[in-house]
């Protein structure tokens, strides 16, 4: 991908399996394979397990990617909402079950600002299974808003929670 001019760091998530073998943790490598496909894969977080937010009751798989692509936002963001699509995302209920959701966290392009996408992702600094994942694969690159690296938010956000 010599001519992709953007990088991507995308947070994944799932709880919700779809079979027995099509659990959580393979649907993020699953949906990770369908990225490859289209867009170069720089860098893989490991998969964390974590309580669900809102009033799910299943645990999430939560993982990260760097990948670089020539598209630009919109159409990432189409691109990554076919995806979730095609590995059986069904958008019924906010904070609800799901297979896979695929969120675009930061771009190399720092601040895109439209009715039906906003980056860096609004609540990126305050997720821990955001920004865990994402600290293994992005741990240097910084938010365009607070000018703080993705390891200094990791940082903050800890220091919070050991206070709280």
């Amino acid at each position: 991908m010599a001519n992709a001019p953007y990088l991507y760091a995308l947070a994944l998530g799932s709880n919700r399996p779809l079979s027995a073998r099509r659990t959580p943790a393979r649907l993020l490598a699953e949906a990770a394979a369908l990225i490859g496909g289209q867009a170069g894969v720089l860098a893989v977080s490991p998969t964390i397990l974590t309580p669900p937010l809102g009033p799910s009751a299943r645990r999430f798989a939560n993982g990260a990617l760097l990948v670089e692509s020539a598209l630009r936002p919109p159409a990432m963001l189409a691109f990554l909402q076919a995806i979730e699509t095609r590995l059986g995302r069904r958008r019924h209920r906010r904070w609800g079950a799901r297979s896979i959701d695929i969120d675009i966290i930061l771009w190399s392009g720092g601040l895109w600002r439209s009715r039906t996408l906003t980056i860096p992702h609004a609540a990126c600094r305050d997720r821990d299974f955001v920004l865990t994942p994402l600290l293994a694969v992005a741990r240097d690159w910084r938010d365009p808003l607070t000018g703080l690296a993705v390891r200094h938010l990791h940082a903050r956000l800890q220091k919070g929670k050991n206070r709280g």
